[in-house]
């Protein structure tokens, strides 16, 4: 994930977790912003389903330098952890990576 602070368009990957919250896999889902990548809650929640993750962990880079998440950055990070409650896969953070650091999601309370 290192290669995504330097990255001139931006990339999202899926951390698929069981139960134990180890990584089954790592997932590049998007490129493209956030929103326009095909993000989509209910392909998200499928395909940790499919592998038997019990736990994701979203990351995405912009591209701007700025970690700071945008609002559709926060709507679909939201959407995707409804949709994860109501099948039994837990959101535990959205990572954004930028230049000038990162932001979690989840310790800036907006999940």
């Amino acid at each position: 994930m290192a290669e995504m602070y330097g990255n001139l368009h931006v990339s999202t990957i899926l951390l698929h977790l069981n139960a134990k919250n180890m990584l089954i896999l790592d997932d590049l889902v998007g490129d493209g912003s956030i929103d326009e990548a095909a993000i989509h809650p209910r392909e998200v929640i499928r395909r940790a389903l499919d592998i038997g993750a019990t736990a994701l962990i979203l990351v995405h880079n912009h591209p701007s330098g700025s970690p700071q998440p945008s609002r559709a950055d926060i709507e679909v990070t939201n959407r995707i952890a409804e949709a994860g409650r109501l099948l039994g896969v837990s959101v535990h953070d959205h990572v954004i990576i930028g230049r000038e650091g990162h932001v979690s999601l989840r310790a800036k309370g907006l999940i």
